[in-house]
């Protein structure tokens, strides 16, 4: 009986895809740099589901990777050639809410705003917030150590989530962390926080709950250019600002923004706008907003407008937040990058990657967490092209080098999957690549489980690897 006939056996039968229309859309992740087309697809509905497939996969020696909502950027859920992609959008209920505790018990495919919308009664939210909550899902997360724009005061998923059912590669159901937050011993679950899929797949997730604010109030304020917009951010941070978040979008993505249905009413006239938010109480909220304030304005703000007020609070953080859908009318494909850098050297590398797009004729709308320099620049492209793709990739690895001249790193939130597996060796050495191997080898030993993801293969240590067009 070959693999697909025990798939088929084990799931309903709706459950199973392999025809060649329905593996087509499971392709990539958001990177559609990478294409290979999975032998089958497989919806788990429960950790039982989870355990056969695996063991299935794992008996044929056929690869397997898990998937969620696949927005994912970095190609973490691209398949394996002649592989299994377990995907796990269907495992996607709250399990549980404990008010008091303020903990919440879900499946990894609940999308992230979902989770929020049933807290909401109880006065909590889940405050990981990244762009894409709307579509991405809490297992996607987890995989990735997503941020988002609140990260500047809450942090990523990875202090959110404090226990983590998984199965193992060999088909095992191990619970890493406790609910409580305390565990003893080795911290395994931070260890599978930000694995990419290679350790593990979560199919139960135990987060933590915050509570809603008092009062929240977000302002906007435009500048002539980016450069004294991104001092300004220094600025509030050194004079020691606690927003609970800092974006910047520059004057290619408020263009963008302002012409699509994410229109924010942000001023088409300004290089670039900071978009400000702050928490808590009346009082905290009231005295930081007013500091800000004083500090935008003897930094050159245009002008700062603020609001309480939920529904315009909504409008303009639709616009940040639809930016990246927003670039859908420029080209067919759009490529994000995501390294991160110390704040003080925004002006100086974002410049630098402008210089580097321009060099290389490509369009290019920067976004990005100015609170903690996590940049997203993004350049949008036709994938058809073979000749824009090959540039696509150059400018790709100068803005990471620019990145990483300056002590910055790989990656903020979107991952290192397949897009920057070929960095690695830039910024770590052989004894560090060695270490992640070798952990990776204690989970999965056979090297079935979402392979050729995250640690470079000889290849890839010594050159690029341009990625396949789209339609290729």
């Amino acid at each position: 009986m070959s693999v697909l006939d025990r798939l088929r056996a084990l799931l309903p039968k709706n459950a199973c895809l392999s025809g060649p229309a329905q593996l087509l859309v499971y392709e990539c992740d958001a990177l559609t740099h990478f294409r290979t087309r999975p032998l089958a697809v497989v919806f788990p509905a429960s950790t039982e589901d989870v355990q056969s497939i695996v063991r299935i996969c794992r008996d044929e020696g056929v690869p397997f990777t898990p998937r969620g909502a696949g927005t994912g950027l970095s190609g973490g859920a691209t398949p394996a050639e002649g592989g299994v992609l377990i995907e796990l959008s269907r495992m996607n209920r709250v399990l549980s809410i404990d008010a008091e505790s303020r903990l919440a018990v879900v499946q990894p495919g609940l999308i992230n705003a979902h989770l929020s919308d049933a807290a909401r009664p109880y006065g909590l939210h889940y405050a990981p917030d990244p762009s894409s909550q709307t579509a991405c899902s809490l297992g996607g997360n987890v995989a990735e150590n997503a941020g988002g724009p609140h990260g500047l005061k809450y942090g990523s998923t990875e202090r959110h989530v404090l226990a983590v059912k998984a199965v193992l590669s060999d088909g095992r159901v191990v619970m890493l962390g406790h609910p409580t937050g305390t565990s003893h011993g080795l911290d395994l679950r931070g260890l599978f926080l930000g694995s990419e899929g290679t350790l593990g797949i979560a199919t139960e997730l135990v987060v933590r709950l915050t509570p809603n604010p008092e009062v929240t109030e977000t302002l906007l304020a435009p500048f002539r250019t980016l450069r004294p917009a991104c001092e300004a951010v220094s600025t509030l941070i050194r004079e020691g600002i606690s927003a609970a978040a800092i974006e910047a979008l520059d004057d290619r993505t408020i263009a963008a923004v302002e012409a699509s249905v994410f229109r924010a009413g942000y001023p088409t006239d300004a290089g670039a706008v900071l978009l400000i938010e702050f928490d808590g109480t009346e009082e905290d909220v009231g005295e930081s907003v007013a500091r800000t304030r004083a500090l935008l304005e003897a930094a050159g703000a245009m002008s700062i407008s603020s609001t309480r007020d939920p529904e315009q609070r909504k409008v303009l953080w639709r616009g940040r937040k639809g930016a990246f859908g927003a670039m859908g009318r420029l080209a067919p494909d759009l490529y994000v990058q995501d390294a991160v850098v110390p704040r003080t050297k925004l002006p100086e590398v974002l410049e630098k990657v402008c210089a580097i797009c321009d060099a290389h004729g490509l369009r290019l709308a920067n976004v990005f967490h100015a609170g903690d320099g996590n940049l997203h620049p993004n350049i949008s492209y036709d994938g058809r092209d073979p000749d824009e793709v090959e540039r696509v990739v150059r400018a790709g690895r100068e803005i990471i080098e620019a990145c990483l001249a300056v002590g910055g790193s790989l990656s903020g939130e979107h991952g290192i999957g397949l897009e920057k597996q070929e960095f690695m060796p830039l910024l770590f050495n052989d004894d560090d690549l060695d270490a992640m191997k070798r952990v990776r080898d204690v989970f999965d030993p056979t090297r079935l489980m979402n392979p050729g993801k995250v640690i470079p293969t000889p290849r890839a240590c010594t050159e690029t690897r341009p990625p396949k067009a789209v339609g290729t």
